[in-house]
């Protein structure tokens, strides 16, 4: 029987696990951490009963991953849960712009630029289960929907705040913005529109939901998943050298490219090998969790029924504070996310205490402490917020890099999405999955089509290896 060996049990790991155990592969995943989750884990941090996400929080490209789909992973437990609003994103004369899933019920929020809402999402949302059949995989394929991946691509290529100005309201500008402010690097590059578009239309297509219980509960489902199919995982096992990875005829790496070439360096060809030591981190994020008392006190009304709520101003700021943080300056405003998960899932409240999840986007590696900039950022929209805090805790980029080692200088999202490398990660390639050496595949989220729970770099990255198999 054909054996593998997965390195790492996140999401891709799992993902790629599972899709080589239901192709009769023999799997054995390790994982370094005592439990497995990558970046999907949740528990306790501070109050007894309160339910914090770690990392991962909302998954918009989550719940409409075919692979999860496929898998059925409510088959295993997991449930979604969808808040009321799904993101808004408040501006300081108190209005806010507004995201629901129904792409009527935005439009009809945005007062005159409704129409041109539509006009720039409606066919992404009308046509997205065939354009994400494209998009969420490598950029060097033959497309399988080639006239919407063509009408897709013209907006798609735009700096986001070049797609701004289409809209009339600061707060659809700042709406959309926002959400493109998820690429994690300067906003008036090319291309930085395509994730907000995408994220924005996949929200529409199926929601920003939470996993109810905490986004464990994925990883829960899919671990549940592999043991059906006979896999087996090993916690609590590093792996410092490739000796340390037993032996089997795949091995499947969910891995940053740098642990890569720690690894397997010296049997990489050296073309491979140049790229992934040129692979540049940069995403890096300053995670603060709070236990609060009530919920929080936004101005505006709709930021207190949002499941995510985006803190940074208008188009011009958030332009501007990406801008300073992607040249290494820490912006006295940064953008930051709120996530209140537990207005879509009660289990994670205990009796008048409340998770409250944020992080600020910081310079790559930034070693100070952006706790106050982040309650300064909550406070500007929801005054009194500071007086309902019951307990914190911080995590810095240093803490991120420890918990995961996958993220180098607090980089949550693997790998900077900026000039070439926001198309081709980790590498220019058809196949991007595989290292050069035989047998050995990368599976993590630096790989196409990037950060995300939804498992497709490692559906990808096995289905490289199955295609090797099947042609030897």
């Amino acid at each position: 029987m054909t054996t593998a060996v997965v390195v790492g049990a996140g999401p891709n790991g799992l993902a790629a696990a599972i899709h080589l155990a239901r192709n009769g592969i023999d799997v054995h995943v390790l994982e370094a951490r005592d439990t497995a989750g990558g970046g999907a884990r949740s528990g306790e941090l501070m109050v007894p009963g309160v339910i914090h996400d770690h990392c991962s929080a909302f998954h918009p490209m989550g719940v409409g991953s075919p692979l999860w789909q496929q898998i059925g992973l409510d088959r295993y437990g997991l449930r979604w849960k969808w808040p009321e609003v799904d993101c808004a994103h408040p501006l300081d004369d108190g209005s806010a712009g507004v995201l629901y899933q129904s792409i009527d019920d935005t439009a009809a929020g945005l007062g005159r630029d409704g129409p041109r809402w539509r006009h720039v999402l409606g066919d992404l949302v009308a046509g997205f289960d065939d354009l994400a059949q494209d998009l969420l995989r490598p950029v060097l394929h033959i497309p399988r929907h080639p006239i919407r991946l063509a009408t897709f691509g013209p907006r798609a290529v735009l700096p986001a705040t070049v797609l701004a100005r289409w809209f009339r309201t600061e707060q659809a500008r700042a709406l959309f913005a926002g959400t493109a402010a998820h690429i994690y690097t300067r906003l008036d590059r090319p291309l930085t529109s395509a994730l907000g578009l995408v994220m924005l239309a996949s929200g529409h297509r199926y929601g920003w939901p939470v996993a109810e219980g905490g986004s464990g509960s994925i990883v829960d489902a899919l671990v549940a998943a592999l043991r059906e199919r006979g896999g087996t995982i090993t916690t609590g096992v590093r792996i410092t050298d490739r000796h340390d990875i037993p032996a089997a005829d795949l091995v499947m790496l969910d891995l940053s490219p740098a642990a890569v070439c720690e690894l397997y360096g010296d049997l990489l060809p050296p073309r491979i090998r140049r790229s992934f030591q040129r692979y540049r981190q940069g995403s890096s994020a300053f995670k603060v969790d709070f236990a609060i008392e009530g919920d929080i006190p936004w101005t505006n009304p709709a930021c207190a029924r949002a499941g995510t709520v985006h803190l940074g101003g208008s188009v011009a700021e958030i332009a501007d504070s990406e801008r300073q943080r992607a040249q290494g300056r820490m912006p006295q405003r940064p953008f930051v996310l709120v996530g209140q998960q537990y207005l879509a899932d009660r289990s994670r409240s205990a009796g008048p205490i409340n998770p409250i999840w944020a992080y600020a986007h910081v310079p790559f590696g930034y070693t100070g402490d952006a706790t106050a900039a982040v309650i300064d950022q909550i406070e500007r929209f929801a005054p009194g917020f500071r007086e309902r805090i019951t307990a914190t805790v911080s995590t810095s980029t240093a803490e991120l890099a420890a918990y995961n080692p996958n993220f180098i200088g607090g980089d949550i999202i693997g790998g900077a999405n900026d000039r070439l490398q926001v198309l081709f990660r980790p590498r220019i390639a058809r196949d991007p999955y595989f290292t050069g050496v035989p047998g050995v595949y990368l599976c993590s989220q630096s790989t196409p089509p990037g950060g995300g729970i939804h498992g497709l770099c490692g559906y990808h990255a096995a289905e490289s290896a199955l295609r090797r198999l099947r042609a030897h």
